[in-house]
């Protein structure tokens, strides 16, 4: 008999874990890179092309690759677990890098728009935001599962453990995410939030947690005011944009072309003013690749608005098909919590992660669609972002890992299984009649089969 013939489906058929997620990490990634060469013309610097700028997302997102297959390749569940109990400790770190403003040949912070928020690292910049989420969501499921099994130290009851090592972390993080951006520190603590109530966290602790995280915000509001601006300066910034009652629209209209008061009114509506109008000249069909417009107006195109830039150029459709992406990634995240079995790690980090993913991803449509104030939150594995995009494929391999895990465990329960009831013997003679009857053409004579086709009335 002749080897079966190879084909990529073959291949395809061989990889373990969830396909579905590894199609939609695959359409995001193609999608990233159409956008990133269509949208770079604010991004091109000196005498650099668009081919220099794709081919350094190219490079990105074979990293990123590399990153995923990693994971996926990663067959015990411990080495994940041994990794994520030290998430709270790097992000403790990285944030007091930032907070301590250092600035050495090797390490630097940098301040961005009065913020700061990125490490530079040896000549890299680190995005510390992008590694906290995904080092909280890993830190978190650990302590959860761990605490649940009885495995952390410290204090004989479980109360003081569950402060130690769950509530502490998470009020201090939030409260170093909070002087560079509220818009994080919200949606971090959001996500930590719902991965402790996932993880069995009773009404009133969480009820306390949220408390606590609201104390936590006003007592900066109120060192902010009583500094004068000096300290958390970016809550008067959240707090301007929220509670801000003046009409730019139509102080651009009253004020006189080329003035300053008409140029700082134009400047507070640029952004999303232009995304909404890339949103309505998309129309359902769109322009078609390249042909944007609002690319040469709002600065962060290629990554705060992306939404609204594929939109424009891919109309109500290409909208749709990002959509159902995220959607179709959270489906599938459920279904793999489910067959996770009894490991509560395992089901935290999948859920968190895939909330993560999701979350970000439906916070930036809402910004691109006027849908309250700009958040800066970046479209997971499309939007420009060296540290977005490596932290998220981060996030997919371990989805994938995971995936491939409750996989061979499905497995290997159906092949211990024992049958719901035993065939008796007639009927498995019957059986074995037909199987002969399928191989060698003869199971039983002529009368014998027209007997028993009688007695079933055929």
């Amino acid at each position: 008999m002749s080897a079966k013939k190879r084909t990529v489906w073959n291949y395809f058929e061989q990889i373990e874990g969830d396909k579905v997620v590894w199609i939609i990490v695959l359409m995001l990634i193609l999608i990233s890179i159409v956008c990133i060469f269509s949208s770079t013309s604010r991004l091109l610097e000196g005498s650099q092309t668009r081919l220099d700028i794709v081919k350094s997302q190219l490079f990105i997102v074979a990293a990123g690759l590399v990153l995923i297959i990693a994971c996926y390749s990663i067959k015990n569940i411990k080495i994940f677990r041994w990794f994520s109990q030290w998430g709270a400790l790097v992000s403790f770190v990285l944030l007091a890098l930032l907070l301590m403003k250092i600035d050495t040949p090797i390490l630097r912070s940098i301040e961005l728009n009065g913020a700061r928020r990125i490490l530079q690292i040896a000549g890299i910049q680190v995005h510390v935001f992008e590694v906290v989420k995904v080092a909280m969501v890993l830190y978190l499921a650990w302590a959860l599962d761990a605490l649940k099994k009885g495995e952390l130290k410290g204090p004989k009851k479980d109360i003081w453990k569950k402060v130690l090592y769950i509530y502490v972390p998470f009020v201090v993080i939030l409260v170093m995410i909070i002087p560079g951006s509220n818009s994080a520190a919200l949606f971090i603590g959001g996500i930590m939030f719902l991965v402790i109530l996932l993880g069995g966290g009773n009404l009133r602790d969480m009820a306390l947690l949220a408390l606590a995280a609201i104390v936590l915000i006003a007592g900066a509001w109120g060192i902010y005011k009583i500094s004068d601006g000096k300290v958390f300066g970016r809550i008067g910034t959240a707090v301007s944009r929220m509670s801000e009652g003046e009409d730019w629209e139509q102080k651009v209209i009253d004020a006189r072309p080329g003035s300053d008061e008409y140029y700082k009114a134009l400047d507070k509506i640029r952004q999303p003013y232009s995304a909404k109008i890339a949103i309505k000249e998309g129309g359902i069909l769109g322009k078609g690749p390249g042909q944007s417009t609002q690319r040469y107006v709002v600065p962060d195109i290629s990554e705060d608005y992306m939404y609204s830039f594929i939109i424009e150029e891919y109309g109500l459709w290409g909208a749709l098909i990002v959509i159902f992406l995220y959607v179709s990634l959270m489906a599938r995240g459920s279904i793999i919590v489910r067959n996770c079995g009894k490991d509560m790690y395992a089901k935290l980090t999948v859920a968190g992660l895939c909330l993560l993913i999701t979350g970000q991803a439906f916070l930036h449509m809402f910004v691109n669609a006027d849908i309250g104030p700009m958040t800066g939150q970046t479209l997971p594995l499309i939007s420009h972002g060296n540290s977005a995009f490596l932290c998220f494929s981060l996030a997919f391999g371990i989805i994938l890992s995971f995936s491939r895990i409750a996989q061979r465990r499905i497995e290997k329960e159906q092949r211990e299984a024992k049958p719901l009831m035993e065939l008796k013997e007639n009927v498995q003679a019957g059986l074995d009649d037909l199987d002969a009857f399928e191989t060698d053409g003869i199971s039983q004579d002529d009368e014998a089969i027209e007997n028993e086709m009688n007695d079933y009335g055929i």
